[in-house]
C-alpha cells in the first residue's frame, strides 16, 4: 500500500534515500521520541544522532527549560486576537545579543525568512534581481531554471554566486549592479568563510546600492550566539535567523539595520503563526541556555574532537575517503563515492549511530567527550569492514 505522503515524509533530508541512500525494513525510519543526543525508532531501538533535527538542536532534544517554557507558553493560549507581550520581549532580546539587528519580524521556518528578507530588500531597492551563495530553501525565488513548478520569469530573477571567491563575486557583482536587489549568503558552505570574500561582497554591494542578506539558519546559535556576523564580524544590512534559535520549535527570525527594515512596513509580509507563544517562550529559554551554558564553546570543543577522529579516518580509509570537511560545530566526511557513503550510514545505523552521510554531522551540548569517542570507533568498524 502506497503512504499517505508523497515521498514518505514531508522533509526532503529525511527521507531513507537522503539519509541511507537507500530503504530497506531493517533500517530506521520514524522515531517514536527523542531525548538529549537519542533518537528511538518505532521498533525501540536507541541511536546516538548526529542529524540533530537537520541543525536544529543544539541543546540537546527535549532540553528541560526549554521543554517548560514551552508547556507553560501553551497552558496561556498559544494566540489570540492580540499580539503577545513575549514578541516584544524576545526581539528585544534578539537585539540586545545581536546589535546589528535593529529590528526584526518573526516568521515560522528558514525558507520564509529567507524569502521575507528578498521582499524586504527589493521592495527597499525597487529592484528585482537577486544573486544567491549556498542553499537557502524550496521557495520559488531562488530554484534554478528549468525547475517543475517554477515560472520562468521568477527563475530569471535568481543567479549563483561563489562561494569564498573574491575575485568572481566582484566582477558578477559590478556586472549586474544597476540591477542588483541583494546578495544572500550562507556564511558556512563546507568551509569558513574567507575574509577576502566577506570583504568583497560587503563592499560591493554597497557600492551597488544592493542589501547583503546574511541567512544564517544554521550557524546562528552554532559558531557564536550570534551566529556568523558575531564569530567574523560580518555586518550585513539583513540576517536571517532560524534553526538551533528555538531548539527545534518553528521559529525564524528577519532583522537587520533599521533603514533597511523599514521597507517591511511598505510591502506585504505576515503570518497567522508568526508570533504564536509556544515557539517565543521556547526561543527566550533556547537563548538563556545558550548565554549561561556557553553553548557554542561546548559545541566547538566536542565538535573538534569528531571532526579531528575524521581526520584519523581519512588518513587510515584513503581509498573510502576523500577529506574531512565543514568546521568542528557542523562537519562531516566526504566519501570516495556515492556507494561507500550509503554503506557507511547503514552500517553505522546497525550499530546504533545514525550519522549523515552527506553536509552536515551537527553536534549538541548533550553530545560528550565519551559519546564521540564512541561514535568514532563504530565509524572505523564500519569503514574496515567495507
Amino acid at each position: 500500500m502506497k503512504g499517505r505522503i508523497p515521498g514518505f515524509t514531508s522533509t526532503g533530508s529525511k527521507r531513507p534515500e537522503a539519509l541511507f541512500g537507500a530503504a530497506s525494513a531493517a533500517l530506521p525510519s520514524r522515531m517514536s521520541r527523542s531525548l538529549g543526543c537519542r533518537v528511538w525508532d518505532t521498533g525501540g531501538r536507541e541511536y546516538v544522532d548526529y542529524v540533530m533535527g537537520l541543525g536544529a538542536v543544539a541543546l540537546g532534544y527535549a532540553h528541560p527549560h526549554v521543554t517548560r517554557a514551552a508547556q507553560d507558553a501553551a497552558a496561556g493560549g498559544v494566540v489570540s486576537g492580540l499580539p503577545p507581550e513575549l514578541e516584544a520581549e524576545v526581539a528585544e532580546e534578539l537585539c540586545r545579543l545581536m546589535p546589528w539587528m535593529e529590528q526584526l519580524r518573526f516568521l515560522k521556518t528558514g525558507a520564509e525568512g529567507v524569502a521575507a528578507a528578498v521582499r524586504i530588500a527589493r521592495a527597499a531597492t525597487d529592484r528585482e534581481l537577486v544573486l544567491g551563495c549556498g542553499y537557502h530553501g524550496w521557495l520559488d525565488w531562488c530554484q534554478a531554471e528549468g525547475t517543475r513548478g517554477v515560472p520562468r520569469a521568477t527563475s530569471a530573477a535568481f543567479a549563483e554566486l561563489p562561494f569564498n571567491d573574491a575575485a568572481r563575486a566582484t566582477a558578477i557583482i559590478r556586472s549586474v549592479a544597476d540591477r542588483l536587489a541583494a546578495v544572500v549568503v550562507e556564511p558556512v558552505i563546507a568551509a569558513a568563510p574567507d575574509p577576502e570574500w566577506i570583504a568583497a561582497l560587503e563592499r560591493e554591494t554597497e557600492r551597488a546600492g544592493a542589501v547583503l542578506v546574511l541567512d544564517e539558519i544554521k550557524t546562528v546559535g552554532r559558531v557564536a550566539v550570534g551566529g556568523a556576523a558575531e564569530r567574523w564580524g560580518i555586518r550585513p544590512g539583513l540576517v536571517v535567523l532560524g534553526k538551533a534559535i528555538a531548539n527545534g520549535f518553528p521559529l525564524a527570525v528577519v532583522g537587520g539595520r533599521a533603514d533597511v527594515m523599514d521597507a517591511a512596513s511598505h510591502t506585504w509580509i505576515s503570518s497567522t503563526l508568526a508570533a504564536e507563544t509556544v515557539s517565543l517562550a521556547a526561543a527566550r529559554a533556547t537563548l538563556e541556555v545558550m548565554v549561561r551554558d556557553r553553548v557554542p564553546e561546548h559545541l566547538a570543543r566536542v565538535g573538534a574532537r569528531l571532526l579531528a577522529g575524521f581526520h584519523e579516518l581519512a588518513g587510515r580509509y584513503p581509498g573510502r575517503i576523500r577529506a574531512a570537511a565543514g568546521l568542528p560545530e557542523m562537519c562531516f566526511l566526504q566519501f570516495a563515492d556515492d556507494e561507500t557513503s550509503s554503506a557507511v550510514a547503514v552500517g553505522c545505523a546497525s550499530r546504533g549511530v545514525l550519522f549523515k552521510r552527506t553536509a552536515y554531522n551537527f553536534v549538541s551540548l548533550a553530545h560528550d567527550e565519551a559519546v564521540i569517542d564512541e561514535t568514532v570507533g563504530v565509524l572505523d568498524e564500519v569503514l574496515a569492514g567495507l
